[in-house]
């Protein structure tokens, strides 16, 4: 693939940026539930509800990382797969959004708030370069690894659609990390790891209710 002159990579990285933020969610893989649709109790709808609203939010604020750092990477490899992981993000983002459809519930109010921190969080470790950036991917994908686990742990246990959609986000996750750290991505400060584990219980303390 050819490399984008500066202008073009700026128009495209704003187009994704609207879309991700302002358009429905459309994914190129059909959602990863086989379990027949079933009405939960209410007490077991909410909390699922929440806990899909709280990745759905994860899922605009991953898009909107890797949006950031493939606008400012270095090299067209890395910008490639930035944006690579960013699309199948997207099939997570209407994988979420039809969950939450069929729960009766909303994305987070605050969606364009997650975008537009993140984005900026994405840029600042892009401008680090592409083997920090690389790093930063694989740790942010190492920590969304584990609440994910939190979640199918927390997710109620008849709700197999909601499980389903998690453990195949989950794969996806680890594979970004992978393919990360494989393409050279150095491993981050511990300070840094705390302050990115700290700003996403924030953000998802938050979205779970709004």
């Amino acid at each position: 693939m050819a490399a984008q002159q500066p202008l073009d990579l700026l128009i495209s990285v704003v187009d994704r940026s609207l879309r991700a933020v302002l358009a429905p969610a459309s994914g190129s893989r059909p959602m990863p539930a086989a379990a027949p649709k079933r009405e939960l109790p209410d007490t077991d709808r909410q909390r699922a509800a929440r806990l899909m609203r709280v990745n759905h939010a994860g899922e605009v604020s991953a898009q909107a990382l890797y949006h950031g750092q493939a606008l400012v990477a270095r090299s067209q490899e890395t910008r490639e797969l930035l944006l690579e992981a960013a699309n199948e993000e997207s099939d997570h983002l209407a994988w979420c959004e039809q969950r939450l459809s069929e729960l009766h519930s909303h994305p987070s109010r605050l969606n364009p708030l997650w975008y537009a921190g993140s984005f900026a969080i994405g840029a600042a470790a892009g401008l680090l370069g592409d083997r920090a950036s690389l790093g930063f991917v694989a740790e942010t994908e190492n920590q969304v690894e584990r609440h994910l686990d939190g979640h199918l742990e927390r997710l109620p246990r008849a709700d197999h659609r909601s499980r389903e959609v998690v453990a195949a986000m989950r794969a996806d996750e680890v594979r970004h990390g992978l393919r990360a750290r494989t393409a050279g991505g150095t491993e981050i400060p511990p300070i840094a790891r705390r302050l990115m584990h700290q700003t996403a219980r924030i953000m998802t303390h938050i979205a779970y209710w709004i």
